[in-house]
């Protein structure tokens, strides 16, 4: 059976890239609805404003305001029934290990050949979940990371979008103003984040956010 008329965002924040993924990728699934997304942001933008279901999210771990693992898990805890697919320049087992602990559907490098990505995609939306051949997975362990990324995933969409706005260093008031609310809304949103990722202010809030940066991350 072919795979056409789906919706599939691609978010990564190298246009160039989105470009060919998303040409590349035309024949084989025809009619298909592309969006793009080059932020964390954008991505959530797309998922608030587009009223169709979607039936694949392309994830790359390392765009402007995802910190790491931090989108894949919001994601995995607010749309759970789209399937996400990270495609990555970083092809280590650890790397690859944490995304599927953290729900990903599948890893694809981002070396990897058209080829490979069109086998990948279609088993990921059978149902299946797409690992590189030869891949051993490392269990994650039960770590300071890992029970960081649980407490995230407790966060609404909307603490989480302030919690990022947090780690671009915007003032109360100028996140009040983004969001059309007032100054006391946002300081109401951020004692429920503080209280959900176990932290007392803005600065120890940022660090726990990091924690699920890739680069600061070693499960071996």
């Amino acid at each position: 059976m072919k795979l056409e008329n789906l919706n599939i965002i691609i978010a990564d924040d190298h246009p160039l890239f989105r470009n060919a993924l998303r040409l590349a990728l035309s024949n084989a699934f025809e009619h298909t609805q592309w969006f793009e997304a080059d932020s964390a942001e954008a991505l959530q933008h797309v998922l608030d404003e587009k009223d169709q279901p979607f039936d694949l999210i392309l994830l790359d771990l390392q765009m402007p305001g995802s910190h790491g693992y931090s989108t894949l898990i919001h994601l995995r805890t607010h749309h759970p029934d789209i399937p996400v697919v990270v495609i990555s320049a970083h092809e280590d087992i650890n790397t690859i290990s944490r995304a599927i602990h953290y729900g990903s559907s599948g890893f694809i490098p981002k070396s990897a050949s058209m080829e490979v990505l069109e086998e990948a995609l279609n088993a990921v939306l059978y149902g299946d979940i797409w690992l590189p051949k030869g891949t051993q997975i490392v269990p994650v362990s039960d770590d300071p990371t890992d029970k960081m990324a649980s407490r995230l995933s407790d966060l609404t969409p909307q603490q989480y979008r302030v919690l990022q706005m947090f780690a671009e260093g915007l003032l109360n008031k100028q996140i009040a103003y983004d969001f059309g609310v007032s100054e006391a809304t946002i300081k109401a949103h951020a004692t429920a984040i503080f209280r959900k990722l176990g932290v007392r202010n803005r600065t120890q809030a940022v660090i726990a956010l990091q924690q699920l940066e890739m680069d600061r991350i070693d499960i071996s």
